[in-house]
């Protein structure tokens, strides 16, 4: 199975986006132990919302596009890694390791859907 880790960061926390080297270096430890034992598949880290964008689709509506920063969202996605379990409760436990990482942290854990999780089309 694969599941989805996001981690959310305060945006308007100034060690935010910008890593110590001691912070790298575990990240890049932990990226390639799991890389070798088949666990991630990818992890990136995102640019703050202030460079991005926000698309939005409302039933019966126009698509409205608003450009960040996103100042109503005190907590937005730092990052995310894809990653391989054999169940929510594996993956749970590698999203501790992976907050462990950092000094304060939310990951959210959500499970990839597979096209085998779909119901049968007639």
């Amino acid at each position: 199975m694969r599941f989805l880790l996001m981690h959310r960061i305060d945006e308007r926390a100034p060690e935010a986006w910008n890593p110590s080297q001691e912070f790298i270096e575990k990240m890049g430890a932990m990226i390639q132990d799991w890389s070798e034992r088949g666990i991630l598949i990818t992890a990136e880290g995102v640019h703050p919302s202030e460079k991005g964008s926000l698309v939005r689709k409302d039933r019966g509506a126009a698509t409205k596009v608003t450009d960040g920063p996103f100042t109503e969202a005190k907590e937005v996605i730092g990052g995310f890694a894809l990653i391989n379990a054999e169940d929510r409760a594996q993956a749970v436990r590698y999203a501790q390791e992976y907050a462990d990482l950092f000094a304060e942290i939310e990951v959210e854990v959500r499970q990839v859907v597979e096209f085998d999780d779909l119901p049968p089309q007639p």
